[in-house]
Parts: C-alpha cells; structure tokens; sequence
C-alpha cells in the first residue's frame, strides 16, 4: 500500500448492517476496508489471496482393466 492510497474508512454499526456486502466489495476490489469505533480503528477487512486447490482434470491416468488377471507368475520369495 503507498501513501497515496487511501483507506476506506466505516463505523462499526454501518459495517454491521452491510457486512456481506462489505466483504463481497473487499473481495471484488482487492482494497481494504477499515472498520471504526468512535472514530478509532479497531479492525481491517483485507482481501485473501486464495489458493485454490490444483484442478484434477488432466491429472489422472486412465488403464485398461484393472481387474482381469495378467498372464505373469509371482515368485514367492522365501
């Protein structure tokens, strides 16, 4: 965050009431939102940079029958 940037500033009763909509703009937006008590922060809403779980399309081999016998002899070791 630079200098030049400023930080959106809400009381805490107006937080309350639109909270959801609050976060959905943070998460929207990427910026901050600092919330107020009598003027005084006393909390940050900051976006979360997710990290999403590798999809698995792709990343599964498919064989044939698993199964069906192979036509190999196990050696037992003994």
């Amino acid at each position: 965050m630079t200098m030049s940037e400023v930080t959106r500033q809400i009381p805490a009763g107006v937080f309350k009431a639109k909270c959801l909509a609050l976060l959905d703009e943070v998460a929207e937006t990427g910026r901050s939102v600092v919330v107020t008590k009598r003027g005084r922060p006393v909390a940050r809403v900051s976006p979360v940079k997710a990290s999403l779980p590798r999809p698995l399309l792709g990343s599964v081999l498919k064989e044939r029958d698993l199964l069906t016998p192979i036509q190999e002899r196990w050696k037992a070791d003994r």
